[in-house]
């Protein structure tokens, strides 16, 4: 998958039969990871935002939206940075749930599994087909910056823009604590809506011999 998220306009919502969809159907699917592709946004479409929870170094739970970069057909790919407190977390407890909701509340994806840091070739790879505002993002969102007075960080940020001039500028490269992470599902847990029906939920857990089904109140 190769787009952007662009911020500000939402994908459209997702129009499903649910005759035939696996979820709401009498005929689920094998093979949770294929259904989790078919949904996924494909190259040249949109991202989604997901909600990252992690085990907080508190011990409690911890949660924040980011977006999902990439599935590659086995893992889930999301990007920050590497002084941030997610990232201490996930060092410290490597457990992590991904909640990933369409638009209009159609369908949802939860994700639970093991987040390991990614190649630096892949996230830098995954920071090239960033749009210019998130690139820039990756730069000047920190601790230090939101701290300073609004009318401070908008002249840092245009200062910043003039300075590199933009993503085609050589000099506009990820920043050193730029990292990514990719998630290796144990639990995939699928939900579709159903005007017409109470929806319900199909976990998939992994086991030694594969993926075993289960069917859920929705």
């Amino acid at each position: 998958m190769t787009a952007s998220y662009t911020p500000g306009i939402p994908p459209a919502p997702v129009v499903i039969d649910h005759d035939s969809d696996p979820v709401q159907s009498d005929t689920p699917v094998d093979d949770p990871l294929a259904l989790a592709g078919a949904w996924l946004p494909g190259p040249g479409e949109d991202r989604l935002l997901m909600t990252v929870s992690t085990i907080g170094l508190d011990g409690l739970p911890d949660a924040r939206t980011t977006m999902l970069s990439d599935f590659d057909g086995e893992r889930f790919f999301f990007h920050t940075d590497a002084l941030s407190r997610k990232a201490a977390e996930l060092a410290a407890q490597p457990g992590v749930a991904l909640t990933i909701l369409w638009p209009a509340f159609t369908r949802q994806l939860v994700v639970q599994g093991t987040a390991a840091r990614s190649s630096r070739a892949e996230s830098d790879e995954a920071y090239r087909r960033r749009s210019a505002y998130l690139q820039q993002l990756a730069w000047q969102n920190t601790d230090a910056f939101a701290q300073l007075p609004l009318a401070e960080r908008r002249a840092r940020w245009d200062e910043f823009l003039r300075a590199h001039g933009g993503p085609d500028d050589p000099s506009f490269t990820p920043p050193e604590a730029w990292a990514g992470f990719a998630v290796t599902p144990h639990r995939l847990v699928f939900w579709v809506s159903n005007p017409l029906a109470a929806s319900r939920r199909i976990a998939y857990t992994r086991e030694a011999a594969g993926w075993t089904l289960t069917t859920l109140p929705g």
